[in-house]
């Protein structure tokens, strides 16, 4: 990234940013505006970073010890947010003008990590994602989406109409980042 160059605790359980994470981030630096949701937040590298470009952002995850960990490195790095613990969108009240979302992406047979197990074709959560973000935008909005060659994108680009803004190759696999409306 070349902003801010930002301060992470890793906490134990929390899945630990990498190159998925760092793609994503700089595409939220770039993109992000307004109200954020950061869903699935983890350490919470993405909303941190829609934060110190000025968003007003709420870190949601399912998992209270991701949440925590968020709220740590929030403050690390002179941010604040509202922390909403939920699974997907249940207990998400808002309207947002960016949906930030970095979903558990790998197939359930490649990981034994609730934060790397996407399920079959490692699309399980971002099915759901897909099926229900639309009644959590504002008239003005983008969703930033992280996927993989795993979850067959080209469906996704062509289905949403959605750009890549970011890509990036890795040995067995493709990361994109999606941008749509």
């Amino acid at each position: 990234m070349n902003a801010k160059i930002l301060e992470l605790n890793l906490c134990k359980g929390v899945y630990e940013p990498r190159e998925d994470s760092y793609l994503l981030a700089r595409a939220v630096q770039k993109y992000a505006f307004g109200r954020v949701l950061d869903l699935g937040t983890g350490t919470g590298i993405q909303g941190i970073t829609a934060a110190l470009k000025g968003c007003d952002v709420t870190f949601a995850d399912v998992d209270q010890n991701a949440l925590e960990c968020a709220k740590i490195n929030a403050k690390l790095n002179g941010v604040d947010g509202a922390f909403v613990l939920s699974d997907l969108f249940n207990a998400v009240e808002n309207r947002f003008n960016t949906i930030i979302f970095n979903p558990p992406y790998l197939e359930s047979e490649r990981v034994k990590d609730l934060a790397l197990d996407g399920g079959r074709k490692g699309r399980l959560l971002m099915d759901r994602f897909l099926d229900s973000y639309k009644k959590y935008l504002m008239a003005d909005h983008i969703v930033l989406l992280l996927e993989s060659t795993i979850n067959e994108y080209e469906n996704d680009v062509k289905k949403l109409r959605a750009k890549i803004i970011g890509k990036e190759h890795y040995f067995f696999e493709d990361l994109v980042v999606l941008l749509f409306k």
